[in-house]
């Protein structure tokens, strides 16, 4: 099977780089910088033309606008990333009967309190821009009607790009004191462990029959504020002093969700697919990244 990946340079891109080269099936790589085939996903006659040319069944969505502030006054581009683009993939996909994999976020939620883990089925009540884009997303692919996996996950690092464990790694490793909000609570989840599991689904064909949306993150709770001190203790940062506090010391223009928990039951059972618990890969993490 022929798999096109976007945002093949991001941090899920990179991981599904790495866990591809295991497979039997041809993967396409794509994106916006160089070194990689462009495609423009927010042209639909580009993405016909692409999977037409190289006779695509399957697309992996990891593109997209993630930068959750800057979302708030970036005006068009956002909706056209985050909900035109994927659109456009499912309705290629639909013409050819293959598969869209696409994955969305926490971020679909976070204006209605609660304290128990998000199933898919709770309703949507995005905070800002960024978590309404990619909800109508969701609902894009969804209208479309194509073969679908729609994975929400949450708190993503890796060894790759920008992201909160490679910043805390040296924010730990430099400053004496850092304060880190106590009060938002999810799952750090590890790029290479979603990707295994996106992996998993599209080489087993598992997909067969489950089009829906899911939500994958590493097992396990904590704060912001605790994923800090782990960062810190497995990194060996000892001198630094974390101290936690409360969201209103670092104003936003968006409310952040305040628990963002995802129940994993659903990708588990349908799938079967591993969800490690988030200490055991952060550590991992780490550990390649001190190699590097």
């Amino acid at each position: 099977m022929n798999i096109l990946v976007t945002g093949a340079n991001g941090q899920l891109g990179n991981a599904i780089q790495l866990v591809s080269k295991e497979s039997k099936d041809n993967y396409v790589f794509t994106d916006v910088c160089e070194g990689y085939e462009k495609l423009d996903i927010t042209d639909l006659e580009a993405v016909r033309a692409a999977v037409k040319e190289k006779g695509i069944k399957c697309v992996i969505n990891c593109a997209a606008w993630t930068n959750v502030d800057a979302a708030e006054t970036a005006g068009d581009i956002v909706e056209t990333l985050n909900a035109t683009a994927p659109e456009n993939l499912a309705k290629a996909m639909k013409e050819v009967d293959g598969l869209l994999v696409h994955v969305s976020t926490d971020y679909v939620f976070g204006k209605e309190p609660y304290n128990t883990p998000c199933r898919e089925d709770r309703e949507g009540t995005p905070t800002g821009v960024y978590g309404m884009t990619k909800l109508h997303g969701e609902q894009k692919i969804q209208a479309a009607g194509c073969d679908h996996v729609i994975i929400r996950t949450a708190w993503l690092y890796s060894e790759f790009g920008k992201n909160f464990c490679k910043t805390m790694l040296n924010l730990t490793a430099t400053k004496p004191q850092l304060k880190v909000v106590f009060d938002q609570c999810g799952t750090p989840t590890y790029a290479g462990d979603l990707a295994k599991a996106i992996f998993e689904i599209v080489e087993n064909r598992k997909f067969e029959g489950n089009s829906g949306v899911y939500h994958y993150s590493n097992e396990g709770v904590c704060s912001w504020f605790d994923f800090t001190k782990m960062i810190a203790e497995y990194a060996g940062h000892t001198d630094c002093d974390i101290q936690p506090c409360h969201s209103d010391e670092f104003p936003s223009p968006v409310t952040r969700p305040a628990y963002s928990v995802l129940d994993k039951t659903k990708i588990k059972d349908t799938f079967g697919v591993a969800v490690p618990y988030w200490t055991d890969s952060l550590k991992k993490c780490i550990a390649n990244l001190k190699q590097a």
